[in-house]
């Protein structure tokens, strides 16, 4: 059964030992982000990585996206990291940035896509709970917790699923309403903005003029 954890009271490092210890054992748990709640797993698990899909109804060959603690991970799990890139990071991460970058040769990761994409989506969230559990688990793979194409759930309570399903649950309250993120994709070609969101392309153009709209 999951455990319910209220992150509004208690000792925020009991909170980021309990998140980290389910990870590292290969459940799934439930995540406030910025703006919904999401499930998160290890990276680098795949069967964890799987049954978070299996959980959403995804279709197969969907990728989740990449959650890292600060934007030096990037190096270890990403190449074709440009100058640009990297100033941009270092002005919006943490926050509403996901940046599409091609990974590292040889990482043993299978995030839905079986590698087929040579493409994942990272991003640095504003949660410094969030962020000091990646300091103890590294990258997490997540997922938005509402089904596949439904809308984005604000509140833990309008998760409906299995307890046996998640090893925990960490409540935030409900979560304010916010626009998703600004997704970039770099390669060496360049930087090309695939949705404008949260970030808008003025304030990109402020640190990376070079970068252009997806047509």
């Amino acid at each position: 059964m999951a455990q319910d954890i209220d992150l509004k009271s208690g000792e925020l490092l009991v909170h980021v030992s309990l998140a980290a210890k389910a990870i590292r054992d290969g459940y799934l748990i439930a995540i406030p982000l910025e703006h919904h709640y999401a499930y998160a797993c290890d990276a680098f698990t795949a069967d964890a990585v799987r049954a978070m899909h299996v959980l959403r109804r995804d279709d197969l060959g969907i990728a989740a996206q990449v959650l890292i603690a600060d934007a030096k991970t990037t190096s270890g799990v990403a190449r074709e990291i440009s100058p640009s890139a990297q100033a941009l990071m270092k002005k919006f991460w943490p926050g509403m940035l996901s940046f599409n970058l091609r990974p590292q040769v040889g990482l043993s990761w299978d995030l839905g896509d079986a590698g087929a994409l040579d493409q994942v989506s990272f991003r640095v969230p504003k949660s410094k709970f969030i962020r000091e559990v990646l300091k103890e688990t590294g990258p997490l793979a997540i997922a938005s917790a509402a089904f596949a194409k439904q809308a984005p759930i604000r509140r833990i309570s309008d998760i409906h699923v299995l307890e046996s399903a998640l090893a925990a649950k960490f409540d935030a309250g409900l979560l304010k309403k916010g626009s998703l993120s600004t997704v970039l994709e770099a390669d060496n070609g360049g930087i090309t903005m695939v949705r404008e969101g949260a970030i808008s392309l003025d304030e990109i153009h402020a640190i990376a003029p070079e970068v252009s709209r997806q047509l």
